[in-house]
């Protein structure tokens, strides 16, 4: 009786049944998850760093404005940004390249300048086109110059200043979509008790513009992928084994790979994004970061509910056969009961609902 009673089927299959529930509950919604111990691992989260071109917003930029500086006219300056940028593939090239509907120039030692810009050979002179950070490290940001950048970033716009080695040419302001969905995930977070920080490779001003607009805690501007790689190290450090990284491009991937959980947007996400996160949100929606955490939540508290379970019945029917009450019917309602009581617990998972809706 004693060694039918010791069974540990129950136990061993508590673990896994839940898990397994939960993914399948999280696949459901969207949610695509690499491995039960990044669901067990959710519920810890306590701050999530965010990027904002395609996570917090739509990743779908267009140009707003285009101003020349000094003696360039306003094509002068979209036809050779568009030239340069239609080698590039990053959501603000795109829109440059698609704001220009003239020829484009032919291009020469074109070079992919990271967490800045482009730059290249037209026409025999070399051109850049990048942030403001890119304007700063050449020095051909004047006083005039600072003073356009200055203008559309308090807007929340996107600054692209177009340069030749020498002098500014222009700066072309792009404008970029909040997604719908982003204040009402952000405020799910915070209800959660998730601090939330977004890490822009936009400068300050803009991406302190967006983050008051949805409701993020605090903003940082100006990142490059060591940038943000070294953000979430000081966050790891202040709030230990508990801090998530959202992306969706090339850019976060260091981030991603570092946090303790990183979320890739599913849809519009790079290949490699995708491939470093822990968790992809195929429906490209922040509200699946609750969803998550909950999903998480739960799973954590019906794991605690089986182990109970499985060693508390053991222990109960222990203790009536040491007492000379245990029978053979006894320990096999221990084992098999036991059994099906931790499964048909577990499986609740695959119905467990996360009220954050999408409708």
């Amino acid at each position: 009786v004693l060694l039918v009673i010791a069974c540990p089927c129950a136990l061993v299959i508590s673990t896994p049944v839940t898990v397994v529930s939960g993914l399948t509950a999280a696949a459901k919604r969207g949610i695509l998850i690499k491995g039960g111990v990044h669901l067990e691992n959710g519920r810890k989260l306590k701050v999530v760093a965010l990027d904002k071109t395609g996570t917090i917003t739509e990743g779908k930029p267009c140009v707003t404005d285009v101003q020349p500086i000094g003696n360039a006219s306003k094509d002068e300056v979209l036809r050779i940004a568009a030239s340069l940028d239609a080698l590039s593939q990053h959501p603000v090239a795109l829109a440059v390249v698609a704001a220009w509907s003239g020829e484009r120039a032919g291009v020469e030692n074109f070079k992919s300048l990271t967490g800045r810009g482009v730059e290249g050979r037209i026409d025999g002179a070399v051109y850049f086109v990048g942030n403001h950070r890119l304007a700063e490290e050449r020095e051909v940001c004047s006083l005039e110059v600072e003073a356009v950048l200055s203008h559309f970033e308090v807007q929340g716009k996107t600054t692209v200043v177009v340069a030749s080695e020498s002098a500014v040419l222009g700066v072309i302001a792009v404008a970029d979509t909040p997604r719908q969905s982003s204040v009402a995930a952000i405020k799910s977070l915070h209800d959660l008790g998730i601090k939330t920080l977004m890490l822009s490779g936009d400068n300050q001003t803009t991406a302190g513009a967006i983050a008051k607009v949805v409701g993020i805690d605090e903003a940082r501007g100006g990142m490059l992928p060591e940038d943000k790689l070294a953000q979430i190290e000081r966050l790891l450090k202040g709030h230990g084994d508990a801090v998530g990284m959202v992306g969706d491009g090339v850019n976060d991937a260091p981030a991603l790979a570092r946090s303790t959980i990183g979320f890739a947007m599913g849809a519009a996400g790079t290949d490699t994004a995708l491939e470093t996160a822990d968790v992809a949100l195929m429906q490209d929606d922040l509200r699946g970061l609750p969803e998550f955490v909950l999903l998480s939540r739960r799973t954590g508290a019906i794991l605690t509910q089986n182990i109970a379970l499985a060693i508390g019945i053991k222990v109960v029917f222990f203790a009536l056969t040491l007492g000379g009450l245990g029978t053979m019917w006894m320990a096999v309602i221990a084992d098999v009961g036991a059994s099906l009581m931790v499964v048909g617990n577990g499986l609740r998972m695959l119905r467990s609902v996360a009220p954050t809706s999408k409708g």
